[in-house]
């Protein structure tokens, strides 16, 4: 049983021949029935204050939460992005590479062909030699061949007749 400042003042007490002074018990319990009103009061005030303080402290929690989330979801995001970016970069590192390899097998492939357009140069440069050198040995043994035979003989004091003296 609770009991309350108005209980304290309104208790009444049995009188008793050579009992306590009424007047005096009355004071006592009107003193004690404030004090108790105030203890009353002073308790609502904490417990107000303390239900005030839980509802901050359940935001603040509701903050914490909602901040950890967020944090948990910037991390995720993050990673996903790092995780994007370093994809992206082997792409571009692959691409890369597979564009070097063609370059070198291009200037490869051209490399063969100056080394085979070399050789056919070469080839016919040969050719040309060859036949130049054909050339001037018959030209050579031609000359030869007419050096060694003795040419017509032909008198030096031949004259030339002009056609009409030919006729007549």
């Amino acid at each position: 049983m609770k009991i309350t400042p108005l209980d304290v003042r309104q208790k009444q007490f049995p009188q008793k021949f050579r009992g306590l002074e009424p007047k005096a018990v009355q004071d006592y319990l009107e003193l004690l029935g404030g004090e108790l009103e105030e203890l009353i009061r002073e308790s609502l005030q904490l417990k107000d204050e303390i239900k005030k303080r839980g509802q901050r402290i359940e935001e603040y929690r509701d903050r914490e939460k909602t901040l950890q989330e967020t944090m948990v979801t910037a991390q995720r995001a993050s990673d996903d992005i790092k995780e994007a970016a370093k994809r992206q970069a082997d792409i571009i590192v692959a691409e890369a590479e597979l564009q070097a390899e063609r370059i070198v097998q291009g200037a490869h492939t051209r490399l063969v062909q100056i080394l085979d357009e070399i050789g056919e140069l070469k080839r016919q440069r040969a050719q040309f030699e060859a036949g130049v050198r054909s050339l001037v040995n018959a030209e050579l043994k031609l000359l030869e061949v007419f050096a060694a035979q003795p040419g017509p003989h032909v008198p030096q004091n031949i004259e030339f007749l002009t056609p009409k003296a030919r006729e007549g």
